[in-house]
Formats: C-alpha cells, sequence, structure tokens
C-alpha cells in the first residue's frame, strides 16, 4: 500500500494522512501514555510521516517528542528525521488583550524543547477573538522565528477567507488552513476552497469522520442524544444536528456503507476518500490514540471514488446542506451551543516553566 503524498512548497511534501492529537489529549478518555507514543511507530513506519498536535492539546507536544527522541536513540537521525510535526500556536483567550511579542516566541520554543526537533515543520496559528490584541503582529513575530530558523512553513487554522486575508496582506506566506471538513460540514468549500486555490494554500481537514461518527459503529444506532464520554463526541452530535435529522444522518451512513461495499471497504474509508478528493485538500486529519485501526486508516489509499459514487453522494447531500456560514463562525460564538463545550485558556498552566518565565 502506497500511502499518498502532497506538496505544500517545493521541497515539503507530506502524507495525504495526518495522524492526529487531540483525541490524545485531556478529555478524551483515558490515555495509556507509553502504548499510545509505542504505537506512534507503526504510523511512521507505515508511511504516515505527518503528525498533528498543539500546545494547547495537554501532553501531546510531549508524548510526540518521547516518541522522536526515542526513534532517535534507536534508529538514528535519518529515521527521526522523516516524522513531521505540524503543531499550533492558540495563545489564551484571556491573555489576547496584553500579549507581548515575547511571550509569543516563548511559546514557539516551549513546543520545540517539548517534542525535542530543532525546527517545527509547520505552525498554524489562531486567535481566538481578532478585537483583542493584535494577531497580524502576533503572526509577524511567528515570521521572525521562521527567519531565525525556528519555523518551516506557516499556516492558519479554523478561519475563513476574511480572516485570512489580513495576513497575507502582511506578507505572510502562508501553506495551509487547517478546518473542519466532512461530508457533513462542508463550510469550507463556500467560499475558502477556491480563494485558497488562487493563493497556493492547501487545506488540512481535520473532522472528517465527525468523531467516529462517520463509522460503522454508528450505522442502525438510535439517537444517543449527548451523553457521552468526552467532549469531541459531543462537538461533532451537535454538528449532526446541524445537518439534519439523525434519520438522515443513518440515510447517510447506509449509502456509504453501500458504496463502500462496492470497492470492498469500510464506510469510514469512503468518508475519508471523499475528503481527499475535493478541491485543494491536501491532507485529511485521522484522529488515534493507537494504532489497531492502522489497516482500515491505510486502505483509504486503495481505492478512489468514481464518477458514480460522487454523484450519488452529491446528490444525498443536496437534501442535508449542513452547518451554514463562514467556516467555524458557529464555533466562534462563545454564547452558542456550539461554543459554550470550547475552552479558551488551556495554554498557560501553573506548571509550565517556559510561559512562567516568560510572565515573570
Amino acid at each position: 500500500m502506497t500511502v499518498e503524498t502532497a506538496e505544500l512548497r517545493p521541497g515539503y511534501s507530506i502524507s495525504r494522512v495526518i495522524k492526529g492529537g487531540w483525541q490524545l489529549a485531556g478529555d478524551h478518555g483515558p490515555v495509556v501514555t507509553a502504548s499510545a507514543v509505542a504505537d506512534m511507530e507503526a504510523f511512521l513506519d507505515n508511511g504516515i510521516t505527518s503528525f498533528d498536535c498543539a500546545d494547547i492539546y495537554t501532553g501531546v507536544e510531549e508524548m510526540i517528542g518521547s516518541f522522536i527522541a526515542d526513534v532517535r536513540r534507536r534508529r538514528g537521525s535519518a529515521v527521526a528525521d522523516l516524522v513531521q510535526v505540524h503543531t499550533k500556536l492558540v495563545p489564551d483567550l484571556e491573555r489576547l488583550a496584553g500579549l507581548a511579542s515575547h511571550e509569543i516566541e516563548a511559546i514557539v520554543d516551549r513546543s520545540l524543547q517539548r517534542l525535542q526537533i530543532e525546527r517545527l515543520h509547520l505552525v498554524q496559528f489562531y486567535w481566538w477573538d481578532r478585537s483583542l490584541g493584535s494577531p497580524v503582529q502576533a503572526m509577524e513575530i511567528l515570521k521572525r522565528c521562521q527567519e531565525k530558523g525556528k519555523i518551516a512553513h506557516l499556516g492558519v487554522t479554523n478561519w475563513d477567507v476574511e480572516e485570512t486575508v489580513p495576513y497575507l496582506d502582511a506578507g505572510i506566506d502562508l501553506v495551509s488552513t487547517q478546518v473542519q471538513y466532512s461530508l457533513l460540514d462542508r463550510r469550507p468549500s463556500v467560499d475558502l476552497v477556491p480563494w485558497c486555490a488562487a493563493h497556493d494554500i492547501k487545506l488540512l481537514c481535520y473532522g472528517t469522520l465527525a468523531g467516529g461518527f462517520l463509522t460503522d459503529r454508528w450505522l442502525g444506532v438510535p439517537d444517543p442524544g449527548f451523553s457521552f464520554e468526552n467532549r469531541s463526541l459531543v462537538k461533532y452530535r451537535l454538528i449532526i444536528d446541524e445537518f439534519g435529522s439523525w434519520a438522515t444522518f443513518q440515510e447517510l451512513l447506509a449509502l456509504l456503507k453501500e458504496i463502500g461495499e462496492r470497492h470492498d471497504t469500510t464506510l469510514s474509508s469512503v468518508a475519508t476518500r471523499w475528503v481527499l478528493q475535493q478541491p485543494q485538500v491536501a491532507a485529511a486529519i485521522v484522529g488515534a490514540r493507537y494504532a489497531r485501526h492502522l489497516p482500515q486508516t491505510l486502505d483509504v489509499f486503495r481505492f478512489e471514488l468514481d464518477d458514480g459514487d460522487l454523484k450519488r453522494i452529491s446528490d444525498f447531500l443536496a437534501r442535508a446542506p449542513g452547518p451554514q456560514g463562514p467556516v467555524f463562525a458557529l464555533e466562534r460564538d462563545r454564547n452558542g451551543r456550539h461554543g459554550r463545550i470550547m475552552k479558551y485558556n488551556l495554554n498557560h498552566r501553573p506548571d509550565d516553566a517556559v510561559m512562567g518565565a516568560a510572565n515573570g
């Protein structure tokens, strides 16, 4: 099985499936850290070289750093250097108004320390409220870090066109934008995709399996309501509400199951493949705590959806438009039901020596 790759910039290509890290953070159920770190090697050895994390995913940068250091020790730098880490820089909401330049660079330095690498492959920037502080100035600090060799590439996350334009106007070379994009949520396709095509920006897509809802596990299952073990399932159950009724969601799963059987694959592989075949999409981020589902994940590279498959899906989706409005607008409303489940101040922890020093 050959893992497809996508070029974000000349000399920098990534695997078209990225191993997601959000499920390894807090609030997503129990994680056996040693097993999670050990299982990362299976992804690397099977061609999934790109890993996604964030400074606000509690403990995840450290896990990936431990994995890279262990591979470097046992197998040498040549193998360890195959790992590409895409992290995020997301300052706390409560700090935005007075965030100093040296604090931005301190967050970068902290990520480097946690990940145990000399340069961050990609830093994806987000700012909770653009009316507070100076997000463009913060991005210019990241550009200076790039010039110092601490960062290879810059991107953004969870923004639509309007929010992204100021960074291009400031002379920032953005190689990617990470957004939620799935059969259930096609908001990026409206304005962001054509704009990105005109500006050489690729999409890195999360939520492609809607936290696991777009899998066989949920086919034929009665509506569970909102009693879940983690915020991820609550988040995507809300998206299903925006998509349509639970019955409509079940119809979608049945259609994907039927298409999957024709290709001798799972409905989840069909859902992921659909995203990978959308314009401007470089990669799909697939969340995985461990490697037990890796064979199914790799199966997405064994087939393509043909015109008939795509038409059947398109005809069905015409009846279920999904969330409306700009990318992440629902989630950005802190008083709305999507925004109320978010956590806005996860960057600085009391035991954080780097930020503790930066904050004096």
